[in-house]
């Protein structure tokens, strides 16, 4: 995807990466899979984002990027987002990544998903394919995302980047809105409808 394509509302670019294909080139192996939901968080007003009231650490520092970069953060101790950093730089604006359909690599986003110390389960066992990418920690652990992929340029990169699939954003009969999962802390920015995805499709998350 060119630069422009990220240079957009947080809101406007959400609904255009559904259905849009993220790539991840893991040890030579390709993990890829359709973004099927998405999160806005609109920055220093939102009181949900990581930027709210403006501020800026080192944790969150590659939010304030220009739109295109991978905005990657650990939580609870235990797992990592993904987030598509939107807008111009100095406006800390981003999409998180909530949910993929595989399409790619399935044998290795399963290992990666029961490998020891991830679940707890057998690494022998076989996920169904709408357990392997259905929110947000579990689709980072599928597809090798961490850290180490923080402030990677998503135009640029041949290690994380997302691939057009659709010209045109899908209509809003094919698009689900609700409230965002998870900030409930945030009072009534948690109520706004800013949570996106392909309404009947069974990867999306279910919490």
């Amino acid at each position: 995807m060119p630069r422009d394509f990220y240079r957009r509302d947080p809101v406007e670019l959400a609904t255009a990466l559904l259905g849009q294909r993220l790539v991840r080139i893991h040890d030579g192996a390709c993990l890829t899979g359709l973004i099927v939901e998405v999160e806005a968080y609109l920055g220093v007003p939102d009181r949900a984002a990581h930027t709210y009231a403006g501020r800026r650490t080192i944790r969150n520092a590659s939010m304030w990027r220009e739109g295109g970069h991978a905005y990657v953060y650990f939580t609870y101790g235990l797992h990592h987002c993904f987030n598509v950093v939107a807008g111009r730089e100095g406006d800390p604006v981003a999409v998180l990544v909530r949910a993929l359909e595989p399409v790619e690599g399935l044998d290795a986003m399963t290992r990666f998903r029961l490998r020891p110390g991830g679940n707890g389960r057998d690494p022998t066992h076989r996920l169904p394919a709408t357990e392997l990418c259905s929110g947000p920690a579990k689709l980072c652990q599928a597809m090798r995302i961490d850290r180490s992929l923080d402030g990677v340029d998503l135009v640029r990169s041949d290690e994380l980047f997302i691939e057009r699939v659709r010209r045109r954003t899908y209509p809003a009969s094919r698009i689900g809105v609700g409230p965002r999962i998870g900030v409930a802390y945030a009072g009534e920015w948690a109520r706004k409808p800013l949570r996106f995805f392909l309404a009947g499709n069974p990867h999306v998350s279910r919490a």
